[in-house]
């Protein structure tokens, strides 16, 4: 049995396009689903700065398939639960497509700049380019990132540092790289955010915002990446 992980651009669906216009906010599905006629719920967690998850929200709740997005937890934190009710026979499902092909999958996707991460689980007769095939369908684009034999896995994962250079700016790079150099994280440190600022020639206030988003972007990725290791 291999493990396959998929990202799928899933166009036309409020998640995945809404989640495009929201670059640095994470959407994570984080329960199950209830109900048994069109309207279903879920629990949904957003995570990312305070004012792009508001505005998540406020474009996800008015979306065609969506009934209602309860916020569960205040909306002035940078990680929000919310109860999510839909529409399931407007909802074209990655995960129903999956079943429909007999496809074992990991429960629980992640949702980064519009694309939706999907882990699964074939077994040798299970023909990939069939089940890219149908993801595909109605113009979705998927991207390949794993396909390893289950046997074959003996190591934890190396985390994709290249992928994570891609999720900074060119200036909360320079501001992240320069506060390293500068000692900004040593616990003996003497340099503060003011010099930081001064070294890129930026505000304090700037400076600390480039960071504080930087260092939010470094931590999502290390928490997806141990969760996916569990």
């Amino acid at each position: 049995m291999r493990e396959v992980v998929l990202l799928v651009r899933h166009h036309g669906e409020p998640e995945s396009d809404i989640s495009a216009a929201y670059p640095e906010v994470t959407l994570r599905s984080r329960s199950s689903l209830t109900g048994r006629a069109a309207s279903r719920k879920r629990i949904i967690e957003l995570s990312g700065p305070p004012e792009e998850i508001t505005g998540f929200i406020e474009e996800f709740s008015a979306a065609d398939p969506v009934h209602k997005v309860e916020p569960l937890s205040p909306l002035d934190r940078d990680r929000v639960f919310a109860a999510l009710t839909f529409d399931a026979t407007q909802w074209d499902s990655i995960a129903e497509r999956l079943s429909e092909l007999g496809v074992l999958y990991r429960s629980g996707t992640v949702i980064k700049r519009g694309w939706e991460r999907w882990t699964l689980y074939l077994d040798a007769d299970d023909d990939l380019a069939a089940v890219v095939d149908h993801l595909e369908e109605g113009g979705n684009e998927t991207e390949l990132r794993r396909d390893v034999e289950l046997s074959d896995i003996h190591a934890p994962d190396q985390l994709d540092l290249t992928s994570l250079a891609r999720e900074l700016t060119a200036r909360q790079t320079e501001v992240l790289t320069t506060a390293v150099e500068m000692g900004y994280y040593e616990s003996n440190r003497d340099t503060s955010i003011e010099d930081v600022g001064e070294a890129v020639g930026v505000s304090r206030t700037t400076a600390w915002e480039h960071l504080n988003r930087a260092e939010r972007k470094v931590m999502a990725e290390i928490h997806e990446f141990l969760e996916a290791r569990q």
